[in-house]
């Protein structure tokens, strides 16, 4: 760990450099120790805007960070406190996802499996020894220390981990990420550092076929599965998995967790341990695909949180279940996006509130992630992908600071990414020319047939298919004024991966109406992007509320 430095300036100590990332009130910038030359990454803190509880939680996450020193845990080097800024200093990881550089090898076998659960196991077992539960053990949060090959991984983000003193079991509150809560979480029963084997359990179930053990579009269902240990080895993707393997996951996703394998003893499992004689060396090329297939999943729902983090118009409205003919509004959930609540409250219904962390901008692409987080305890997270159109509204956003590690990945400014942003601007622009020109054949093309919306005309509810829009192009678009013209202000566009983007950027429409009289309508848009079959389609908007400056109805047009 870096000395203590004798002087209390951040700027006495470091070089700020280039941003990495950016939070609600904090920024994570890549920064050069003066004395030593070592770069790592700040995450720089205005205290200004905090609350005392948000305090706390900042002062929980350094105490935290600071105790824990293991090549497998992204590491605090210092901490400085000035009078309006706070700066913890981490480790710069820019070895990006270990999932991700899973799918990019050349060769994957459930050997090398092992030896990436074992790796996590490690940095688990030091939380553990040191009195720590992380929580929100993912995916998201397992990181490799750089683009080397057999480099570390490395755990990260401790936003949500908590202190224990020795085996004590108690209820910490309503903690982690949907797919990887254990039973006794959902059940709001007391829990302890056994919450993150159940975690391990479902990582190491995704790192042997590419997809999770416990999944339902349905929350509810989805939270009935894990509480019932409701888990299967389907044919034929798992007839090649050893059963040593299969019988640890078995032993982490015990539902009792007073009879789960602790950490220790998972790192002594012969298939952990004796890896060379145990652990299959053939390469997985199923399970390469799946996991290409669930990283794109996920990418596309950071599409969607960039929507929201783009506009910033929140619904504070809770989602309601409605079916119509052509058009659904649906109560959601996302298996991947983190979750915190430390007063879970009991809603009306008996239903359990939680609060969410809302996850934007691609690392690859823009160079970080911002994170911001809820704490108004409602049911606020939305997420979308290709097999689960999965959105919940969101209500007030309050901070939650992003993890510096997740953020070291340099600006993408090659031709290629240009060029791709440059298209996506030119299909927003012919969407528009659709709905200007009230063509619904056109419009139909360029949308996914599932469109799913929120605009101020659904009074808050998430639309789902093409009736709700289609309503608007028979009876009112194009029908109310003589001209119309559209001005697309301050477009800004997120690559995230291949085949996803997002746009968001105010629209200036100008209009005359049948009497002759002029009108100014202003709204701030978001478009999410899905490529298919090489084609772009819109799967998803979000318009706020427009601004009618010069008088008259806002449905003389839409923005569908």
């Amino acid at each position: 760990m870096a000395a203590p430095a004798a002087c209390t300036r951040f700027s006495d100590n470091y070089d700020i450099k280039e941003e990495l990332g950016k939070g609600a009130f904090s920024i994570v910038k890549r920064c050069v120790q003066k004395s030593t030359g070592l770069e790592f990454a700040a995450k720089i803190i205005n205290t200004k805007k905090l609350t005392s509880r948000d305090f706390q939680k900042l002062e929980r996450e350094a105490r935290i960070c600071r105790k824990l020193q293991h090549p497998n845990i992204v590491r605090l080097h210092d901490s400085i406190q000035e009078e309006n800024y706070h700066y913890l200093v981490f480790d710069l990881v820019t070895g990006g996802e270990l999932f991700e550089d899973i799918v990019a090898r050349e060769f994957y076998s459930e050997a090398d499996a092992s030896h990436c659960i074992q790796q996590i196991l490690e940095s688990v077992n030091h939380c553990h020894q040191n009195g720590v539960v992380h929580r929100d053990l993912k995916p998201e949060n397992l990181l490799l220390a750089s683009k080397a090959k057999g480099a570390a991984v490395k755990l990260a983000d401790f936003g949500l981990a908590i202190e224990v003193s020795g085996e004590q079991l108690a209820w910490f509150g309503f903690a982690g990420t949907p797919g990887y809560l254990s039973p006794e979480v959902l059940k709001k029963e007391p829990y302890g550092k056994s919450v993150d084997i159940w975690a391990c359990g479902v990582i190491l179930y995704i790192l042997l076929v590419g997809y999770p053990p416990f999944w339902d579009e349905d929350q509810h269902r989805l939270y009935s599965q894990i509480k019932a240990g409701a888990y299967d080895y389907p044919s034929p993707e798992w007839d090649t998995v050893t059963p040593d393997a299969k019988n640890l996951i078995n032993q982490m996703l015990t539902v009792n967790p007073h009879k789960r394998i602790t950490a220790s003893e998972a790192l002594k499992h012969p298939w952990i341990c004796q890896r060379e004689r145990v652990a299959s060396v053939v390469h997985r090329q199923e399970t390469v695909d799946c996991l290409k297939k669930f990283n794109a999943r996920r990418k596309l729902k950071v599409a969607i949180l960039t929507t929201m983090l783009a506009t910033r118009n929140f619904s504070s409205k809770s989602m309601i279940t409605k079916k119509g003919e052509g058009s659904q509004v649906k109560e959601s959930t996302d298996s991947s996006t983190t979750i915190e609540d430390d007063d879970v409250r009991e809603d009306k219904k008996g239903g359990v509130d939680r609060s969410s962390t809302v996850i934007a901008k691609d690392p690859e692409e823009d160079g970080g992630y911002i994170e911001l987080t809820c704490d108004d305890d409602d049911d606020c997270r939305w997420c979308y992908d290709s097999t689960e159109r999965d959105f919940w509204a969101h209500s007030q956003v309050d901070i939650r600071i992003v993890c510096p590690a997740k953020a070291c990945h340099q600006l993408s400014t090659n031709s290629q990414c240009s060029a791709r942003r440059q298209e996506i601007i030119k299909m927003t622009e012919q969407l528009i020319e659709a709905i200007n020109n009230g063509d619904f054949d056109a419009y139909t093309k360029i949308c996914d047939p599932h469109l799913t919306a929120f605009e101020p005309e659904a009074l808050g509810n998430l639309v789902e298919g093409m009736d709700f829009h289609k309503f608007y192009f028979e009876n009112v678009l194009g029908k109310n004024c003589k001209a119309i013209n559209t001005t697309i202000l301050n477009p800004h566009v997120h690559l995230l991966g291949e085949d996803a983007a997002c746009i968001a950027y105010v629209r200036l429409t100008q209009y005359i109406d049948k009497q002759g009289n002029a009108h100014t309508h202003q709204s701030e848009e978001t478009r999410v992007w899905h490529k298919r079959d090489n084609k772009w389609q819109n799967v998803h908007f979000h318009r706020s509320t427009a601004t009618n400056m010069s008088g008259g109805s806002p449905f003389f047009f839409s923005s569908k």
